[in-house]
């Protein structure tokens, strides 16, 4: 997790020296301008659902008349948590979409990056292109249906007071190591490792996934910049990352 981590400061420095700021620039935006309207529309519609779901259960009314404060407490505690997973739920289907409309992009700047580093040319392949845009959608769309599977699990654990305000976090931990493996994919699939080999591969360095994913969420604290710089940097810092342990295991 520390080596996934400390990437994202080298793949700064490599995009610096290397001046890949339009591979960085352009998507950023699109991406910064989609994330934007989404958590809108989310913001808007989230406190909606969450009072529908209170009222149709009938949980609101019941409170209301056994008017403990210990139990508003937990409801409240409750309603906060189902919000979080929810947003994050909805920003896991977010990511999987934009990851889908990427791929073309992240696969030729994984495959860039490593170029520089070798120091080799880096000639246009439309037949691998295509290869590699269709394994990471196909890769977007299983990482996504596990991970919905997981998200939902961690909904139903979130209905148990007190043990379920753990569940934020770990739904967290679930949304970083998928996006994760997303980045480190692209990697896999140069070094000709079949799908299978990458799951199994990515679950034995669970912490590489980790903290490419974590990083990459905590940049968007920093408004607009951050929404910016957070997918492209994730797939050369995932790039970076992944070279070292590549050709030590080569040796």
């Amino acid at each position: 997790m520390i080596i996934a981590i400390q990437a994202y400061f080298l793949a700064h420095r490599f995009i610096k020296e290397h001046k890949l700021w339009k591979w960085i620039i352009i998507p950023g935006i699109l991406y910064a301008i989609l994330f934007g309207v989404g958590m809108y529309y989310f913001s808007h519609t989230s406190g909606q659902f969450i009072e529908w779901l209170s009222l149709k259960t009938g949980l609101k009314t019941w409170l209301d008349k056994l008017n403990s404060s210990f139990l508003g407490f937990l409801f409240t505690m409750g309603t906060l948590l189902l919000w979080l997973i929810l947003l994050i739920f909805y920003f896991s289907l977010f990511k999987y979409l934009f990851l889908i409309i990427g791929a073309p992009l992240f696969a030729y700047l994984s495959e860039k990056t490593e170029a520089i580093i070798e120091g080799k040319d880096l000639p246009f392949n439309f037949s691998q292109l295509l290869k590699d845009i269709l394994r990471g959608i196909n890769l977007s769309v299983r990482n996504g249906l596990w991970q919905t599977v997981y998200t939902f699990s961690i909904l139903i654990l979130s209905m148990i007071p007190i043990l379920g305000w753990l569940t934020p976090a770990l739904a967290l931990l679930v949304e970083c190591y998928y996006y994760g493996f997303s980045m480190l994919d692209y990697s896999m699939e140069r070094h000709k490792k079949t799908p299978a080999e990458s799951i199994y591969y990515v679950a034995s360095h669970k912490g590489l996934a980790i903290g490419n994913g974590l990083v990459f969420y905590i940049m968007h604290l920093l408004p607009i910049l951050g929404w910016i710089m957070a997918p492209a940097y994730a797939v050369v810092a995932a790039t970076l990352s992944m070279y070292p342990l590549k050709q030590s295991e080569i040796k």
